[in-house]
């Protein structure tokens, strides 16, 4: 029977309450956040407001669920963006009117970018190419497909069926929400009670002593950018059937916002650090700022500026709390 450390249980015991730390203290800057634009302009504070910033920020949570896994295992996956372009495309051609049933097009869309994310993870543990490189260039070849693939041109007169996925409600709740509170549920029970979470966790930390243990990693990290490129896929196709449009520019930047809201949710850019709660925490933050200063009026090149601020603090503070636990 394998005992722990004193040792390293005792640095087990210190780095869990970072974490927690870190994800109060994040929980604390949403809310003071929101009670201060609460208190700078009543429009923040209605539940029309809130709806609306929870709806928004849905398609970036669910991409930074999946970068938050690549991250933990010490990965970057930048070809989100470029994915969520090329399964809306892909999605919107085969959901016109009186053509196929609404499951066509979303299986469709969920294989290709199950096959993008499977693409990335294939290279990257087949190679030594790092996976910043590699994402880089799937990036710009998801970009490519989706404009090919379109000709160029947005993809319309797509079915009510299909406009429901990511525009409807049910019993009042835009399916977004819904969409977003069911993949928050799978994903967090995934890295927190699955072997596939610990393994996560134990890769990203030192990915030497989890080989060491008996762990693959190639399989680990081949299923872990799998699965970003399917939730990438899932993002692609609500946001095709909200917008009623495949684009082919859609897209662009979202693979940045996504990183930024797993960053600021305490996920550790070296890697074996973060939480899908987290996550959340720092998608909903993201949502709140740029919403309240959209209310104030704000000029959408300062909150470009805003934002750049924001992630740089969340990576200093990542890399001053790395400092102190070495």
């Amino acid at each position: 029977m394998n005992a722990t450390p004193p040792t390293q249980k005792s640095t087990n015991t210190y780095k869990s309450r970072i974490r927690r730390l870190t994800q109060y203290g994040l929980l604390l800057a949403l809310l003071l956040v929101c009670v201060a634009l609460s208190v700078v302009t009543p429009k923040f504070l209605t539940v029309q407001n809130l709806t609306i910033i929870v709806t928004q920020v849905s398609i970036n949570a669910l991409l930074a669920f999946g970068v938050t896994f690549v991250i933990i295992t010490g990965g970057i996956d930048l070809s989100i963006g470029s994915i969520v372009a090329v399964v809306g495309v892909v999605a919107a051609t085969f959901a016109h009117p009186d053509t196929y049933p609404v499951i066509v097009p979303v299986l469709v869309g969920l294989l290709t970018g199950v096959g993008f994310g499977a693409f990335n993870g294939f290279v990257i543990t087949r190679s030594n190419v790092p996976p910043f490189i590699v994402t880089l260039g799937t990036m710009t070849i998801g970009r490519g497909l989706a404009l090919i693939l379109s000709k160029g041109r947005p993809i319309s007169n797509l079915s009510d069926e299909f406009n429901f996925i990511g525009g409807g409600k049910i019993l009042g709740i835009p399916t977004l929400i819904l969409v977003l509170i069911a993949t928050f549920a799978v994903c967090a029970t995934l890295l927190r009670k699955t072997v596939l979470g610990r393994y996560m966790y134990a890769i990203g930390g030192n990915q030497q002593a989890a080989r060491a243990s008996g762990i693959e990693p190639a399989r680990v990290i081949m299923a872990v950018y799998t699965l970003c490129g399917g939730l990438a896929a899932l993002a692609g196709i609500l946001l095709t059937s909200r917008i009623s449009t495949g684009q082919p520019n859609v897209g662009v930047g979202l693979e940045l916002d996504a990183i930024a809201a797993a960053i600021i949710g305490g996920s550790s850019t070296s890697g074996g650090s973060g939480t899908i709660t987290g996550t959340l925490i720092g998608a909903l933050l993201i949502g709140v700022i740029s919403n309240g200063l959209d209310l104030l009026n704000v000029s959408s090149y300062y909150q470009e500026v805003v934002m750049g601020a924001i992630i740089i603090g969340a990576v200093v503070l990542d890399g001053l709390n790395r400092s102190r636990n070495r």
